[in-house]
């Protein structure tokens, strides 16, 4: 019976992360619209034109939170290329090799 706590605690736990993920998502997407529309607008009643409207700085916002939104969904679907499930086994075996050693060395 503990066992399927165990993995019911641990689905609970997948399902907010994700929900937390696609949240963030929406959010990303809502606000970075709005304040986009909004700066292309405000300037265009300044009298800018379009080209001058679309540089760097309208979509800046995108990019930056972006990067932050990249790396959230990399953690929720368990994407690490650098420190990944292979590594992870290798660090647990060494660890445990050292401390056979350091056994060892008081018998």
């Amino acid at each position: 019976m503990e066992r399927k706590d165990v993995k019911l605690e641990r689905a609970k736990k997948r399902l907010k992360e994700l929900k937390g993920f696609y949240w963030h998502l929406t959010v990303y997407i809502l606000v970075n619209t709005f304040i986009t529309i909004s700066t292309i607008v405000g300037r265009m009643n300044n009298g800018a034109e379009i080209t001058d409207v679309l540089d760097f700085g309208s979509f800046a916002i995108w990019f930056f939170w972006g990067i932050g939104l990249f790396f959230h969904g990399m953690k929720v679907f368990s994407y690490n290329p650098i420190f990944s499930k292979e590594w992870e086994e290798r660090q647990i075996q060494k660890y445990i090799e050292k401390d056979r050693q350091e056994a060892e060395k008081y018998r």
